[in-house]
């Protein structure tokens, strides 16, 4: 039987245990203390970050956890998954809640509650496809930094003990609107930092995580279809427990306005290419070559059949948005190396230019307002982040196999 906790661990991240491990351990009773008892909101907790983020928090026994994720089917998975786990800690006061962070109903809730002593915030769009029209620019840019911002309004109501939400590597340096759009969120996050401590991380591609390629890997060969990946991209990995670690770790030991990253080398980047090669070698298959996505289609059918060969397509890529190199820090950002085994620190952030920031959520709502072009949104993000160099291609990662 294939078991693909066993497979990341010897064909992606390379590593039997959890590269966090020496950390948490040496950290378990400050973690301990900063944890056991606290009212914990997590939102967008059924997500593969999100739902790992709460099993490792669970671990310190907070006193109640409220999750709220839009995916109802996802939330009710998630119950069924801690309550099913042998040993599992799960507070009396544990509730779900499958509505949006940015609705009326969340607000009710969130005041009927009391507002909560840690919040952890991974709602977020995480695509680089996300940016394949001006509809999906919108909705991008609403949930990471319109929606992100009300939330931070309405939180400062009843200011938390901690402020947590999921950077994204993309951040550094950007070259898509997804990338930028969570580049501006640290900023609108850090310029609450004022009323209460936020924190965030910037980190790796978690390995199978809902909606990743590698995921879509697996849902093609139950359907005996052919894999698509581009060849000259390499990136690194974390498994899913991990990346619920890091932001554990950013959350309760972070200091305010300050960014986590994996302590990771270039040499333990993976191409998708050979992740997608390795995963069929372990079902048993052989690699077939094929030269376009209509031909690796078209030899698929002979699976069904009982071929052992699979097509593949693997190709450079050709989409808009895609960096083709993977960066935590930028150039002019101060780092603390040493505080921890396995994470370094982006330290010193200083509190953004609220009015500076004012002036571009203002230009960003006018626009959406209109019936805008893609051009216009990423001018006005230029002229926020002038570093800001977008990659245009004309072509969607939605137009590939």
């Amino acid at each position: 039987m294939f078991n693909l906790k066993k497979f990341v661990a010897e064909h992606v991240v390379m590593r039997t245990q959890s590269m966090f491990f020496s950390d948490i351990e040496e950290n378990r009773d400050i973690l301990l203390e900063r944890i056991n008892g606290k009212k914990v909101l997590v939102i967008g907790g059924a997500g593969s970050i999100g739902s790992s983020f709460i099993k490792a928090i669970l671990c310190f026994k907070p006193g109640a956890l409220v999750v709220v994720d839009y995916n109802e089917n996802a939330l009710a998975e998630l119950t069924r998954d801690l309550r099913s786990t042998n040993g599992m800690y799960i507070p009396k006061d544990y509730v779900t809640y499958p509505m949006d962070f940015s609705s009326r109903v969340f607000e009710k809730m969130f005041r009927a509650r009391g507002g909560f002593d840690i919040i952890a915030n991974f709602s977020a769009h995480k695509h680089v496809r996300s940016e394949k029209d001006v509809f999906s620019i919108e909705a991008m840019l609403q949930n990471n930094v319109l929606h992100a911002k009300d939330l931070l309004d309405l939180i400062s109501e009843y200011p938390p003990e901690v402020y947590f939400c999921v950077s994204t590597d993309k951040a550094a340096n950007p070259v898509n609107i997804m990338g930028a759009s969570k580049r501006i969120m640290e900023d609108v996050i850090f310029s609450y930092s004022d009323r209460f401590p936020v924190k965030t991380a910037r980190f790796a591609n978690v390995a199978f995580s809902n909606g990743s390629l590698p995921a879509g890997f697996i849902e093609r060969i139950q359907k005996l279809q052919p894999l698509s990946a581009p060849s000259d991209i390499k990136r690194y990995f974390v498994s899913q427990e991990e990346s619920g670690q890091i932001c554990l770790l950013a959350a309760i030991l972070g200091g305010n306005r300050e960014i986590f990253f994996p302590k990771l080398g270039e040499a333990q980047m993976m191409s998708f290419d050979s992740i997608g090669t390795e995963l069929l070698k372990a079902h048993g298959y052989d690699v077939l070559q094929c030269m376009t996505d209509e031909e690796a289609i078209e030899k698929a059918e002979e699976l069904k059949r009982g071929a052992n060969l699979y097509p593949v397509h693997y190709s450079k890529s050709d989409t808009s948005g895609e960096k083709l190199f993977e960066e935590f820090v930028t150039n002019d950002e101060r780092t603390d190396i040493d505080r921890y085994n396995s994470l370094g620190v982006i330290i010193n952030k200083e509190i953004p230019d609220k009015s500076r920031l004012d002036i571009f959520i203002n230009k960003l709502y006018e626009l959406l307002m209109t019936n805008f072009l893609k051009e216009e949104i990423i001018e006005i993000i230029r002229e926020y982040l002038p570093d800001f160099r977008h990659i245009e291609t004309g072509k969607s990662l939605d137009g590939k196999m």
